[in-house]
């Protein structure tokens, strides 16, 4: 993984051309650290309680066929197309 970042780099860095709209390799690297920091905060947060219940009932045997008022989740029309 570390290698693939060193190429990167290196690529980004031989095709940006500072000054002509190219982001130089110290903004990239402020940016890629910038943005590792936000993902790290939103996975520490986990996951809400709500979806972890959806997810609870959608994994419990039936739970994908019954929505929250226990009325059956099919789209019957009543024959109708």
């Amino acid at each position: 993984m570390e290698q693939v970042m060193k190429d990167l780099k290196s690529q980004a860095s031989k095709s940006t051309t500072p000054g002509k709209g190219g982001l130089t390799p110290e903004i990239q690297s402020r940016i890629g650290h910038q943005l590792r920091a936000m993902y790290d905060d939103v996975v520490r947060q986990g996951v809400p309680d709500r979806f972890a219940e959806l997810i609870k009932r959608l994994d419990a045997p039936g739970g994908g066929s019954q929505n929250e008022n226990g009325a059956g989740g099919s789209n019957d029309n009543n024959g109708r197309d």
